[in-house]
């Protein structure tokens, strides 16, 4: 009788743990897809903020001034896009130099990325920068 009790005292114990590693490895990777996730629509932003800058309007027009700091949704995530403007100089020709941010994340703070305070777990933020030159 002792033994029965003590076989169903650690299948039980061995139950319990293999739920835990489960679970575990269930939400590592929903992590990861929301990690990917993240890094699209962020990249997704840069490619918005490009064409913005870059093709609107089409060369050869006056460079355009920056757009605001303009957020995006994207399903679950929302991009926060910002930009700031240089303007150069090269010999005769006056390029003008674009650092384009976007910041995704899935769980914004007033309706921006980043979110402030502490995260949840199930929080995922990616930011990516690019500069970009329009002669």
């Amino acid at each position: 009788m002792v033994s029965v009790i003590f076989i169903l005292v650690v299948l039980a114990a061995l139950g319990a743990a293999m739920a835990r590693f489960s679970q575990r490895q269930h939400l590592g990777s929903a992590a990861e897809l929301n990690a990917a996730r993240a890094y699209q629509a962020a990249f997704a932003g840069l490619e918005w903020a490009s064409f913005q800058v870059l093709r609107n309007p089409a060369p050869p027009g006056a460079a355009p001034a920056c757009p605001g700091n303009t957020n995006i949704s994207l399903g679950d995530f929302v991009v926060t896009v910002s930009c700031s403007r240089v303007n150069g100089s090269d010999g005769a020709s006056n390029p003008v130099f674009y650092q384009l941010v976007a910041n995704a994340c899935n769980a914004p703070a007033g309706g921006a990325c980043p979110a402030g305070g502490t995260p949840q777990p199930t929080y995922a933020e990616r930011q990516l920068s690019r500069t970009v030159v329009r002669p």
